[in-house]
């Protein structure tokens, strides 16, 4: 199709993506940081029992932890531990 019609929506379509980053460029970088934090607070919880602390939880935590460990190396670099905190885990 190469009418009009489909001019007409590749118009539409950039006027829409020029629209988009206008209005959530600003706040990409806030968001991406806020989904981080989250991400963190998230394997923190997942960790508590392999780190220490008790968790009351840790039936079903247990069960998503081989997702949270491609990236355990990043979240301890994140929070300051050089090595993994991680006895049976070595990353490193």
């Amino acid at each position: 199709m190469t009418g009009p019609a489909a001019r007409l929506r590749e118009r539409w379509a950039a006027v829409r993506a020029g629209l988009e980053e206008f209005y959530a460029g600003p706040y990409r970088t806030t968001m991406r940081r806020a989904r981080r934090e989250e991400d963190d607070l998230f394997l923190l919880v997942v960790l508590a029992e392999a780190l220490g602390v008790p968790d009351p939880a840790a039936y079903y935590s247990a069960e998503v932890l081989p997702a949270t460990l491609p990236e355990l190396h990043a979240w301890h670099r994140r929070m300051g531990m050089e090595a993994s905190p991680l006895d049976h885990v070595g990353c490193c």
